[in-house]
């Protein structure tokens, strides 16, 4: 297949491109920063085209040709009129144009901050019930992409039935080294902060309920392929570990490795069980369950080395990618 792809530079984007990529799928690159990564501009079987997902037509002309679109660029706003304008209207183009264009499949990157506040054992049947407006843009997203069943041909009055398969996939916590030189990590910098607090012996409190399922970048990138490559319509599916890990847990990771550090790491017992999001579903459908320990160990090794780098005053790479 001849896959779109908007957001390939970043966080999870650089882990689903090189998926696709070693499966044998061309990929056509959607990017604001195509200089950021060079290394894409001389793979085998990647095309970097330079834009912004608030330029429709250009982006509606890159899709010319493709078979199916994977959408994880993230389109920000501080209002709603900003988020819907700059997120759920963007996707909206691009299923429209998708189904236009006789594209096939449309992959949506949504997030569980379209459920709301983790309830034990909630799965992709849960109510979506946002807390905020990020979380409230994924949701109204999701619910015009499920929708898009038929254009109307007038008020009232059904047209043509659309033939686009259309999936959603809501990503937690997810974690990424650079899988290429100039490649992104999550936007969250607690990992740094932590390992900068060690390296500066400054003492750590966390609950032992503050964490969650971990998700790595090459883990969730095989659901995304898998889904691409099936011929599910109108599914979602969580993209979790099935692991829980707190930050306290986290923390003592990372002072095994700075073995110098006399920080004091308090985890407080509350009392409680963490909640968990029931993944079932991706192992039923697929066979995939992911414990993203070891690949968090790695991640919290490359942190400790960046940190030491920035305690030493040597200037790094900006890794995060945002809006």
């Amino acid at each position: 297949m001849k896959v779109f792809v908007t957001g390939g530079t970043g966080n999870i984007g650089q882990n689903i491109t090189l998926e696709l990529l070693s499966r044998g799928h061309e990929v056509v690159l959607y990017t604001r920063t195509p200089d950021r990564i060079p290394a894409y501009k001389e793979m085998p079987g990647v095309t970097v085209v330079q834009g912004d997902i608030l330029e429709h037509e250009k982006m509606g002309k890159a899709m010319e040709g493709c078979d199916a679109v994977v959408h994880i660029a993230l389109g920000w706003g501080n209002t709603p009129v900003e988020m819907l304008e700059n997120d759920t209207r963007v996707t909206c183009y691009l299923m429209q144009k998708a189904e236009e264009l006789g594209i096939g499949k449309l992959i949506y990157t949504s997030s569980t901050a379209a459920m709301g506040n983790l309830v034990d054992g909630m799965d992709e049947t849960a109510y979506l019930i946002p807390t905020d407006l990020y979380g409230s843009t994924k949701a109204s997203t999701e619910k015009f992409l499920l929708g898009f069943e038929q254009f109307y041909g007038g008020q009232g009055v059904y047209a043509d039935k659309v033939k686009l398969k259309r999936n959603v996939i809501r990503p937690g916590y997810t974690f990424s080294n650079p899988r290429v030189p100039g490649g992104a990590s999550e936007s969250d910098t607690r990992f740094q902060e932590i390992c900068l607090s060690l390296l500066r012996n400054e003492p750590l409190e966390f609950d032992d309920t503050n964490g969650t399922q971990f998700i790595s970048g090459k883990q969730i990138a095989l659901l995304y392929a898998d889904l691409l490559e099936s011929d599910l319509n109108k599914e979602i599916f969580l993209g979790l570990g099935t692991t829980f890990t707190s930050w306290g847990e986290i923390a003592k990771i990372a002072k095994e490795m700075i073995p110098e550090s006399t920080s004091v790491i308090t985890i407080r017992e509350t009392g409680e069980k963490p909640a968990y999001y029931n993944v079932h579903k991706m192992k039923e459908v697929f066979g995939l369950e992911f414990d993203a320990t070891e690949d968090l160990k790695e991640h919290i090794a490359w942190n400790v080395e960046r940190a030491r780098k920035i305690a030493a005053g040597e200037e790094i790479v900006n890794v995060y990618h945002v809006w």
